[in-house]
């Protein structure tokens, strides 16, 4: 497994996605729709001055501006100005939205987007790529949010090939996310149980992998699990591949399980990721993911409880990793 080179053992984290026109992404310098520079907005500027003392690391998803060719030249002012308004970490990473690693398209042309990518790599010393095991887009065509693989034999060889591809070019390691499940917003495909799915491709990819605990969850919940059985078959994943945990804001709304990333973290989300982290042995962070702010850059007051609850979760698992420090890492 190819494992990303960290400056620290244990860490919580937090991950933000960076849209175009999004007060909790890019904005306009003016404060308008209109014309002016792309800045980081306010509002997420100020939260990680605020709280860069509760995370040792941070990740940013790309989002392209729009459907011209990837260029560096053209997005770097856009990011050289994201990393001079916010502090710095220990290590940064970058989520993916482009990689498109279920597609059954063989003939897919990656070359642009990953030399794009280890551009990226390069300019801001990510120590890794991560991106949801997901259908992005159908014959280059975005799709609003990204489909789960095709849980086949076929849709499997055709996930492990395009792993291989993007591993083997990529400048720095290459992260699976397990892929989200909503009820509602996703169209599931094929005969195979999606945990076994992703332990599969997690091991014949050497990959290390992003557990996403509201992922998970819904994926439990689609399959008609409630309660104690949403935490079952948790071995059935590729636990010792496990490097980062992702917490985002879900909630049950009617009977659906949403996804909702509201950073509103659900309490199942929160023992789940403590039962997680006992299972792991080489996890090595958890990210609080997309957490929403109030215009001041403060964290929303119903997201406040749970967000705590994850720091003395994440402080305690950290604190064991140092009582540990003899046994060799991942």
């Amino acid at each position: 497994m190819r494992f990303p080179r960290l400056p620290f053992r244990r860490a919580l984290g937090v991950g933000l996605d960076m849209r175009y026109g999004d007060p909790h992404g890019f904005v306009r310098a003016d404060g308008t729709g209109g014309g002016g520079e792309d800045v980081v907005a306010p509002r997420v500027r100020a939260f990680l001055t605020a709280e860069r003392h509760r995370f040792r690391y941070a990740f940013f998803s790309f989002q392209p501006k729009d459907r011209a060719l990837l260029d560096p030249a053209r997005y770097a002012p856009i990011w050289d100005r994201l990393f001079a308004d916010v502090p710095a970490f220990d290590a940064f990473a970058l989520h993916h939205t482009q990689l498109n690693l279920a597609t059954l398209d063989a003939r897919v042309d990656r070359g642009r987007l990953l030399a794009f990518t280890n551009a990226m790599i390069e300019r801001y010393d990510f120590r890794w790529v991560n991106e949801d095991v997901g259908i992005w887009s159908i014959d280059g065509a975005p799709l609003p949010y990204p489909l789960p693989p095709i849980l086949t034999a076929e849709g499997l060889d055709a996930c492990v090939r395009h792993v291989e591809q993007v591993q083997s070019a990529l400048a720095a390691p290459l992260v699976l996310e397990f892929p989200g499940f909503s009820d509602g917003a996703h169209l599931v495909t094929g005969e195979l149980d999606a945990y076994d799915f992703f332990r599969e491709l997690a091991l014949r990819t050497g990959a290390p992998v992003t557990l996403d605990t509201g992922h998970l969850l819904s994926y439990r919940w689609l399959r008609g699990h409630r309660g104690e059985a949403l935490f079952d078959e948790l071995d059935r994943l590729p636990l010792a591949h496990c490097f980062e945990l992702h917490l985002s804001g879900c909630q049950v709304i009617g009977d659906r399980f949403a996804d909702v990333h509201h950073g509103v973290l659900a309490p199942e989300q929160l023992a789940l990721c403590a039962r997680l982290l006992d299972r792991c042995p080489n996890a090595r962070a958890v990210t609080y993911e997309d957490p929403k702010l109030s215009p001041d850059g403060a964290l929303r007051p119903k997201a406040r409880p749970g967000f705590a609850r994850l720091q003395q979760i994440a402080g305690d698992w950290a604190a064991r990793g140092q009582s540990d420090a003899g046994r060799p890492a991942a």
